[in-house]
């Protein structure tokens, strides 16, 4: 077996003030204007003219990242790359659930929107902080905490010598200073609004649950690694508990690479922007290969990129589709335009198909089949978002 690609998706923090300009002109920018449809904000301004300190706000940057992260997906999709597993930072969670297909789009952003206002609030209700403590082992980190003797928890466990602490802004205050008794080199302050992934966000985990319960994530094909147990999931049952937990356990994100590590990954994609997961993936797993993709002009580095990876790795393990070696007798249908695909719900498997007969719709544009024959599965999954030419379905001719 080849070596395995893995797309990673960043959290709050990685956004940045003018960071969706390079991509205007890009035809994945359509995104943007349907996640500004789904929540009622105007996302392309948060995009372009939002500065810094509007960007800090929980509610912007987990909304602007999760959009951004997503669009920067399309444009990698649209140059045919899947992954064989996913796996995101605390907020990259619901993207990569929205990029295997567990979570509609829309679903995903009015999630996003309902946590990110959630943490906010939490935030103000019980005030916390959070602090990265660098060059000190994961069980100092805790000892720190410990000896401290206040509100304080490790929040991120994210490569070695890298982990960050969260609480009260006293305990927070108390324990960086045992850190750096126990040798830590560096210890900073975060610019969050809150004490995220720590008891504090116990209050927002109760809004958050019924949000969850009611997107009813699926069970997917490409499992997605979670930061509470770094464990593959691809039931979509499982991810209820598992999101809701997420907000008040730390991010294992060290645990999530390691995992993939033991999983065969040899490639790993970081898609959105910054590229902070890159530079933990590279002190973490110094085997993999790494990239991250930000910009339009990153995608050309990326085809340069996986051409090596795959000579270095035949055979490349990344899943083909289903239709790429159908045989004379079976037929493709391809998606007419991009956006969100809804399935037809009367039409089953075996359903004999006519010509012209419509599948489904992608947005607005109506999905017609252009041949006869029987319908053998669906490949794109209802309220997936698919590209132009995306196979759709497949059919085998009578």
């Amino acid at each position: 077996m080849g070596s395995m690609l893995a797309f990673t998706f960043p959290g709050q923090g990685s956004q940045r003030p003018g960071m969706g300009a390079p991509w205007v002109d890009h035809e994945s920018w359509e995104l943007v204007v349907e996640a500004s449809d789904v929540v009622g904000r105007d996302v392309a301004e948060l995009l372009l003219q939002a500065d810094a300190e509007s960007l800090k706000d929980t509610r912007n940057a987990q909304l602007t990242t999760f959009v951004m992260s997503l669009m920067v997906l399309d444009a990698v999709e649209r140059l045919g790359i899947e992954p064989s597993f996913c796996a995101g930072h605390s907020l990259g969670e619901y993207t990569a659930l929205v990029a295997t297909g567990a979570l509609r789009f829309d679903d995903g952003l009015k999630l996003v929107a309902e946590r990110s206002s959630a943490m906010h609030e939490a935030g103000i209700t019980q005030p916390g902080t959070m602090a990265a403590v660098l060059g000190l082992d994961d069980e100092q980190v805790e000892v720190a905490c410990r000896l401290a003797d206040a509100d304080v928890w490790v929040a991120n466990f994210n490569a070695p010598g890298q982990v960050v602490i969260a609480g009260s802004p006293d305990g927070v205050e108390k324990a960086s200073a045992q850190a750096k008794i126990l040798g830590a080199k560096r210890v900073m302050p975060l610019p969050v609004s809150g004490a995220f992934h720590t008891p504090y966000m116990a209050s927002a985990r109760e809004r958050l649950r019924n949000a969850i319960a009611l997107a009813k994530p699926r069970d997917t094909e490409v499992p997605v690694i979670s930061n509470v147990d770094a464990i593959a999931h691809d039931h979509g049952s499982e991810w209820a508990s598992l999101l809701s937990a997420q907000l008040s356990s730390p991010v294992r994100w060290k645990h999530c690479l390691l995992k993939l590590g033991e999983l065969g990954v040899r490639g790993i994609i970081e898609l959105g922007p910054g590229g902070v997961l890159t530079g933990m993936a590279k002190r973490t797993l110094e085997e993999a290969k790494t990239i991250s993709v930000a910009t339009p002009d990153d995608l050309d580095a990326l085809i340069e990129w996986m051409n090596v990876f795959s000579s270095s790795s035949a055979p490349l393990a990344t899943p083909t589709h289903e239709g790429e070696h159908l045989f004379a007798i079976e037929r493709l249908v391809v998606s007419p335009a991009a956006g969100v695909f809804t399935k037809m719900q009367t039409i089953a498997n075996n359903t004999a198909i006519e010509v012209g007969l419509v599948l489904g719709h992608v947005g607005d544009t109506e999905v017609r089949s252009p041949f006869a024959g029987m319908l053998q599965n669906f490949i794109a999954v209802d309220g997936e978002r698919v590209t132009a030419h995306q196979p759709i379905a497949w059919l085998r001719s009578h």
